[in-house]
């Protein structure tokens, strides 16, 4: 599958990998995926008007977090419950980081994608296919990411559902 990866969609997994190993993950899964795209610079998103910045620093706050994610954070708030003040307490009692600590020991070399991203990538190449491109690229895996949970939320709570990248990347490619 991935001969038919363009240059900067293989960058953007390599770069998963990178950050799968900087954050002491045993495998990569499709918060991963997304940010080793973002960390590329996806145009589609550029065009969007979402930046890439604002999407790293989310997935960062909720890696520290432990994966609760903004939108999972403000659902808990209307019940009274202030992750930041969770987070906070933790840290104190164990240092920073303690709820993004590491999974595993750090890895050196091949880091595994987990079935969710094994999926991302398997979706990625049926929406090349559904396209009618030869060529599996940035966009392909952005619109994947974009039915993936977790993933999904960050980039919709951007104006980037999974219908929104769908026409703008089949309105690039008529253009």
């Amino acid at each position: 599958m991935f001969e038919r990866f363009t240059a900067d969609a293989r960058m953007a997994v390599v770069e998963a990998q990178i950050v799968a190993r900087e954050s002491g993950s045993v495998e990569i899964r499709p918060a991963h995926l997304l940010a080793g795209l973002v960390k590329t610079n996806v145009p589609l998103l550029a065009e969007l008007g979402i930046s890439a910045d604002e999407v790293a620093e989310e997935m960062a706050r909720a890696r520290r977090r432990g994966g609760v994610s903004d939108a999972d954070a403000e659902a808990l708030t209307e019940f009274g419950i202030d992750v930041e003040q969770i987070v906070e307490r933790v840290e104190q009692t164990h240092g920073e980081g303690a709820l993004a600590g590491r999974l595993g020991p750090a890895k050196r070399g091949h880091i595994p994608f987990t079935s969710q991203s094994k999926k991302t990538l398997e979706l990625s190449l049926k929406e090349a296919v559904r396209m009618g491109d030869k060529h599996l690229g940035q966009e392909h895996i952005l619109l994947a990411l974009a039915q993936q949970r977790d993933t999904d939320d960050v980039l919709a709570r951007r104006g980037a559902d999974y219908p929104t990248l769908r026409r703008a990347v089949q309105q690039r490619k008529a253009g």
